[in-house]
């Protein structure tokens, strides 16, 4: 196992219960508001998954570990990335930050044993999705901007929860559309995001 991997593994205890166990990695490394982010999330996923009658158990799996890289400080992310062989954009070299869900996707493959394929893909765009999303890819997404992790009651949040009624993907949008709005004054702007929002929208 890579270095980056092995210190991480100091404060990983396998239970067999993944909430707790990703639960206690975060707390473990200090992240205790990212646990409580994580949890939120897991209840999101799972709740947006049973309502389009999706496999819940893999959206809470996706929930608990989208952000699992989370103990990688920001200013340590791209050279984490580069080190563990990841492709990184030029967007990801400006904007660092932007590489935790695909460091997050190592975490869970070598830490947390996580092999399923769509739960993979759900942790590796929950911050930006992609095109040709699939249904659980969207709602980790969404779960991910429903259980806000900043202060105050998300802007787009009214609007996206009505545009849920009618398809996860008119969600989505909602979220994509406000990105979009403010990409002016973004650090960077990822081009999966720009997939995503130019495929849902119709956009040219």
């Amino acid at each position: 196992m890579h270095p980056i991997l092995d210190r991480l593994a100091i404060k990983l205890t396998h239970t067999g219960h993944l909430a707790h166990d990703a639960d206690a990695f975060l707390r473990g490394h200090g992240r205790p508001h990212t646990a409580e982010h994580s949890r939120a999330v897991a209840d999101q996923a799972r709740a947006l998954a049973i309502r389009f009658e999706l496999d819940a158990s893999r959206a809470e799996v996706g929930g608990w570990l989208h952000d699992i890289s989370a103990p990688i400080p920001t200013p340590q992310r791209l050279q984490a990335s580069l080190a563990l062989g990841l492709e990184v954009l030029p967007e990801e070299r400006v904007a660092p930050m932007l590489l935790h869900q695909k460091l997050s996707v190592v975490v869970a493959r070598e830490l947390f044993h996580v092999t399923d394929a769509s739960v993979v893909s759900a942790i590796g765009c929950h911050t930006t999705l992609k095109a040709d999303a699939t249904p659980l890819d969207m709602v980790v997404f969404l779960a991910d901007k429903i259980a806000w992790d900043q202060p105050g009651r998300p802007p787009y949040l009214d609007t996206l929860l009505v545009a849920l009624d009618r398809s996860l993907a008119a969600g989505c949008l909602v979220y994509l559309q406000h990105l979009w709005d403010q990409r002016e004054t973004l650090a960077a702007v990822h081009p999966w995001m720009v997939a995503a929002y130019r495929e849902l929208s119709g956009a040219a």
